[in-house]
């Protein structure tokens, strides 16, 4: 068995998603390789290696630039074809989810999504995938191969170990429909801190903090932490909170090592997005808020009295 792991890159930097895909890939399967396509991309190569990867396929060219999906499609499916990889996984991005699924559609190919783990079953790769609002798990496979996987952000943690990996320069051919979709502007929000995919500390705020101005208080207490501000559907609903900063079953799955939850009530919704959380503090005034259900260290009082006591016992703390 072969497996071929896609690492999207980000403003010079290979993808946590992606690395944490190539970690699990490379515990299944002692032949996994990964591929980075696009413009300046060469110079993660080698880094690769320690996550996993035995090689790594290159193919930097100005023409990938743009974060469009067709013409990676165009390299992946070349590379496919060429080397016969039974495999081909991807991070879940919105990148990624129409790179897979022109991969599928080109390859004719079986294409499994929103997985958050794969193992094997004898030489059988099976994903495993939330059904009933994340209720159960299921497993599921694919009729032939190759086998294309995409797994849901936040699933996978990278393993960092000792390791090179084999790197290979890639040709870029590229179809004449690939190249009729120009990229003319790309628009990036401005922000400070990790995102919340990325961050080891997430602050989530929920219908408990009152008023939008209130997030206020959880920025601070985030930016003295190094960490992100997360909150819940409802929130993001109202328009408290961008889109980009919500988390649960439609919104982002994330993994950090704390997760402060302040006026958060837990609904199950929200919980799916945050599960994996190394340890989850919550601080609610209701004392039967569900939240403190599937917490580490519940707090029952006043987050607005709280947080800010908290903010300046951090800020003590590191100086």
């Amino acid at each position: 068995m072969s497996t071929l792991v896609y690492v999207e890159d980000h403003e010079g930097e290979a993808l946590k998603g992606a690395l944490g895909v190539l970690s699990k890939a490379s515990n299944l399967d002692d032949d996994t390789a990964a591929v980075l396509a696009g413009s300046g991309v060469r110079a993660l190569a080698d880094d690769l290696g320690t996550y996993g990867a035995s090689r790594v396929y290159v193919a930097d060219d100005d023409a990938l630039g743009s974060p469009l999906p067709q013409p990676r499609v165009d390299v992946l499916a070349r590379l496919v074809e060429e080397k016969g990889f039974d495999n081909v996984l991807f991070a879940a991005t919105v990148l990624t989810a129409d790179v897979a699924a022109g991969l599928a559609a080109r390859l004719d190919a079986g294409l499994n999504w929103d997985l958050v783990d794969l193992e094997l079953d004898g030489d059988r790769l099976v994903g495993k995938r939330p059904a009933l609002g994340d209720a159960v798990i299921v497993d599921v496979g694919w009729k032939s191969t190759p086998r294309l996987a995409l797994v849901r952000a936040g699933s996978l943690e990278p393993e960092s170990r000792d390791g090179t990996a084999e790197v290979e320069d890639v040709r870029v051919e590229l179809e004449d429909w690939s190249q009729r979709a120009v990229m003319l502007e790309q628009a990036h929000e401005e922000s400070e801190g990790p995102s919340i995919e990325e961050a080891d500390v997430i602050v989530a705020g929920g219908r408990g903090l009152g008023d939008p101005e209130k997030f206020s208080l959880l920025e601070d207490l985030a930016a003295a932490l190094g960490g992100a501000v997360a909150a819940t559907r409802a929130v993001v609903d109202a328009g408290w909170y961008p889109y980009a900063a919500q988390v649960g079953q439609t919104g982002k799955t994330v993994s950090p090592k704390l997760y402060i939850a302040c006026g958060v009530s837990g609904a199950i919704q929200h919980k799916v997005g945050m599960q994996s959380s190394g340890t989850v503090i919550a601080i609610n005034k209701d004392p039967n808020a569900p939240i403190f259900e599937y917490s580490d260290v519940g707090v029952v009082g006043d987050l607005h009295e709280i947080v800010p006591k908290l903010t300046q016992l951090v800020k003590e703390k590191r100086g």
